[in-house]
């Protein structure tokens, strides 16, 4: 016999249904929401996850009263594990450039709990169909919009630096979390040498690019479609100044959607005749300026790849590793371009058990 509901003064709302480790920061989050709830408009019972993302960040959705706003969106980031600040700056940053972004209508500062605009529920990545490239041009003609009002926003001295110190320490994830502790394959000797060697160039060729803000994530998965001619952008709380190739590199070699590299060359040089038009500062050659993006990607799929390890052995998120052949597959195409980088070339065959590639291409192979 099925057992009745129970009252409805005790059924459990789907604020209580939200998973919490920690019960005192639930009725912080119950005490906040609610103490806001009139001034926002906000309908507290209504509050459920929305998402969470590779961080400690979580992400709901809860219901307004405000017509045509039927929702908004909650971050819960906290404080010990996830600084806000960032976001909140860039956020307003953002804006200022024109870029569609959450706006943070409330901060709980201490205790890390935000309230944003919400941007919707379907990514770029979500509409796109791989075997349709023409029919996804313009989502990336908006794309492209989006990141040159972003980086004609730049100036110096308002986000970190993305230098060599920063680029060092993101290409060492790779051999400590991919090849050291996934692989299981020592870095020494003629691996380690020729790892350095690679290193080295790939950081002075990053760093020989002008700087730019640089949103650092900016693809299809961090960008909202619904809001007519724009897209929102998301997941920018690690902003940086640095090389402005990094942005269009991560934009056309996704972590979780691959081209042909017809589109791939399509997109970025309607990216730079775009941005030379607008006066940023790529190079007047377009060949010099796609081997520039060419060589940030490599930096981009090294740390990725570092980090997915990462995420799986440290965090205990297996889903991110299912990726990495992807990067892999990208690192080996770019770097057989380049008799330089043979070095790498070797170190991939070596830790992977694979043979040199002799055709281009972008993603699995």
């Amino acid at each position: 016999m099925t057992a009745p509901p129970p009252p409805a003064a005790l059924a459990p709302s789907p604020a209580e249904t939200i998973l919490w480790t920690d019960p005192q920061r639930a009725e912080v989050f119950r005490a906040w929401l609610t103490g806001i709830a009139a001034a926002q408009q906000l309908l507290p019972d209504t509050v459920r996850l929305a998402s969470a993302d590779a961080s400690f960040r979580r992400y709901f959705r809860v219901d307004t009263s405000i017509p045509g706003t039927p929702t908004r969106i909650v971050m819960d980031a906290p404080p010990d594990k996830e600084n806000s600040d960032p976001f909140v700056q860039v956020a307003k940053l953002m804006a200022e450039a024109g870029v569609t972004a959450p706006q943070v209508l409330e901060w709980d500062r201490p205790n890390g709990f935000l309230l944003l605009d919400d941007l919707g529920r379907q990514t770029m990545l979500d509409v796109i169909d791989p075997a349709k490239p023409d029919a996804s041009r313009p989502l990336y003609d908006q794309a492209i919009d989006a990141l040159i009002r972003w980086q004609l926003a730049s100036q110096p001295g308002v986000l970190p630096p993305y230098g060599r110190a920063l680029l060092e320490r993101e290409l060492a994830l790779f051999p400590e979390w991919y090849i050291g502790r996934h692989r299981g394959v020592a870095i020494e000797g003629k691996l380690k040498e020729r790892l350095d060697r690679s290193f080295k160039l790939i950081v002075e060729s990053n760093l020989a690019s002008p700087s730019v803000y640089v949103h650092r994530d900016f693809m299809p998965r961090n960008l909202m479609v619904g809001n007519g001619s724009t897209l929102g952008v998301l997941d920018f709380q690690d902003a940086v100044y640095g090389p402005i190739t990094y942005d269009i590199a991560s934009l056309m070699r996704d972590a979780f959607l691959s081209w042909d590299e017809e589109f791939v060359l399509d997109i970025t040089v309607r990216y730079w005749q775009a941005a030379r038009q607008a006066g940023l500062p790529v190079d007047e050659d377009f060949g010099a300026f796609y081997r520039a993006v060419e060589w940030m990607g490599l930096q981009r799929h090294l740390k990725v790849a570092g980090i997915f390890a990462r995420l799986t052995l440290r965090d205990g998120k297996p889903r991110y590793l299912a990726d990495t052949p992807r990067f892999i597959a990208y690192i080996r195409a770019t770097a057989s371009r380049y008799m330089e980088l043979t070095p790498l070339v070797r170190v991939i065959d070596e830790v992977e058990g694979t043979s040199p590639l002799t055709g281009l291409a972008y993603g699995r192979v």
